[in-house]
């Protein structure tokens, strides 16, 4: 690969087992991508946010095209473990389990799209800060990608007395009943997942305007999750319509991804 640095054998991530506690593959795998030599830290509340997650914590530094990456590392590498390592621990003393990786880049949406897929992350995180997180609105589009939604929102929260909000907004052609059947079905699964029936609501609105509607609803929340809707992870993770969900409530935004392409398929 010409354009990241790839950590050599005595550069791998930090696994020890102090940062992985109880099943990992029990867990929803979760990419936490910072900019971690641009000042960008991980806001307040995320660890208790992603106390139950297995997180991937992403530092990464774009470079300019005449910089080779073993340079830069060689350069600000000791810097940005050291940045790393103290936020895993935060992640850590949570309860999460964490992986770490430091990538020096030239290209950063390809270098996120390869972390998630590596790594299988069942979503993408966009921080923001929050106090501990109490309510969650959970924006459903329709059955496509439902099953990896409610896999992560049971994942994180089950067990918790963290509440979940099941939002859907009617399609053109979709009447209350069919939504309410949707709904429904995705609060069972939820159940079945371990949270109580209780901590799991539901509400429906029309409206012509999805994201400004997610963004209203999501003020009465600590975080919103998500699906992705752009054929690109990245142009929805740092573009559209997470971005702006997410800078309009100013709280974090969980980014539930699609399945990975089978055998064959490329990534990118």
């Amino acid at each position: 690969m010409t354009n990241e640095h790839t950590p050599t054998a005595d550069e791998q991530p930090k696994t020890d087992d102090d940062r992985q506690q109880g099943e990992d593959t029990e867990r929803p795998t979760v990419l936490v991508p910072l900019e971690v030599l641009e000042g960008e830290s991980m806001p307040d509340g995320t660890s208790e946010l992603l106390a139950n997650a297995r997180v991937i914590l992403l530092g990464y530094h774009v470079i300019p095209e005449q910089t080779a990456a073993e340079q830069a590392r060689e350069q600000f590498g000791e810097t940005a473990m050291k940045k790393l390592d103290e936020f895993a621990d935060r992640l850590t003393a949570a309860g999460a389990a964490v992986e770490t990786r430091l990538v020096f880049t030239h290209e950063e949406q390809a270098t996120i799209n390869r972390i998630i897929y590596e790594h299988d992350c069942l979503a993408v995180l966009v921080p923001n800060s929050i106090d501990d997180p109490e309510s969650v609105l959970v924006a459903v589009r329709g059955t496509v990608g439902v099953e990896r939604t409610t896999q992560l929102v049971a994942g994180l929260f089950a067990g918790t007395d963290v509440g979940v909000t099941l939002y859907h907004i009617l399609g053109p052609e979709e009447n209350e009943g069919d939504a309410e059947t949707l709904l429904n079905g995705v609060q069972t699964d939820l159940v079945e997942r371990g949270m109580k029936s209780e901590a799991v609501a539901t509400r429906i609105e029309q409206t012509e305007t999805p994201i400004d509607a997610i963004a209203r609803v999501g003020e009465e929340h600590d975080a919103v999750v998500m699906g992705e809707t752009d054929p690109s992870v990245t142009t929805f993770v740092f573009g559209m319509p997470s971005k702006q969900v997410s800078e309009r409530f100013l709280g974090p935004v969980l980014v539930v991804q699609r399945e990975q392409p089978g055998d064959g398929d490329e990534a990118n």
